[in-house]
């Protein structure tokens, strides 16, 4: 029992202390997850306001398959873009296998549907109650998308928070197209996994509490955003 609280308080210190390779994880891990966020919401915000205005012959499919794409494993995510990355694979002469790039993409796959879903229920809702006077205003279809998505912006900006706290506890897909390589592609996860093989539970420690951290500031955020449109402000 003491050598866990001795754990615990080392890991503690190293947090307070700002350890240098602590805070270089994670820097790597926002660097990384921020970016995957960014660009899964430029793809998911638009298609989900898209999904829910448009009209098509397959568009429930579509929807069940968004829905059913946010349960994807994330290590069948990273095996897949491992593939498509590696020297035999389509994308291999680019070279991004095992680097933050690499990393970004299974990201951004792995979140996009997540997001897109979650904007397509909230666009949804919000479409109901504006298409009569959308259609009597005879806009377009893109001016359409880009008034829903400013109208519903703080549900929208809850499901890139969604997003976020997805991708940043993500180890599976990382791990595999990452390689977890020092002062390269270690990222939160990797490294407490790392650190528990080894033995360093003070540093695992450390990494879990920066990314407890991280998964409660993201929850309060989603819950401070959800109230305040509950209560009609912003």
């Amino acid at each position: 029992m003491g050598d866990i609280w001795e754990g615990i308080s080392a890991g503690f210190w190293l947090v307070v202390t700002l350890d240098p390779d602590l805070v270089e994880i994670t820097l790597m891990s926002l660097r990384v997850t921020v970016t995957a966020t960014i660009v899964a919401s430029c793809l998911a915000l638009p298609f989900g306001a898209w999904l829910a205005i448009r009209r098509f012959r397959y568009r429930r499919f579509v929807i069940a398959v968004l829905n059913a794409l946010m349960g994807l494993p994330p290590v069948v995510v990273g095996l897949i873009v491992y593939l498509m990355l590696s020297r035999s694979g389509p994308f291999g002469v680019l070279g991004l296998l095992f680097t933050p790039t690499a990393m970004i993409i299974a990201q951004v796959i792995i979140v996009t549907p997540l997001i897109a879903s979650i904007a397509h229920q909230a666009i949804r809702d919000i479409w109901a109650e504006y298409h009569d006077l959308l259609i009597s205003m005879s806009t377009s279809k893109w001016q359409r998308i880009l008034t829903l998505i400013w109208d519903g912006r703080r549900a929208l900006l809850t499901a890139a928070l969604a997003g976020f706290g997805r991708a940043i506890g993500e180890v599976g897909a990382i791990m595999i197209v990452g390689g977890n390589i020092d002062h390269a592609t270690r990222v939160l996860t990797t490294a407490i996994a790392l650190e528990t093989g080894k033995g360093d539970f003070s540093l695992a420690l450390g990494l879990g509490f920066v990314l407890i951290g991280l998964a409660v500031t993201v929850n309060i955020l989603i819950h401070a955003i959800g109230r305040t449109e509950r209560d009609g402000k912003w």
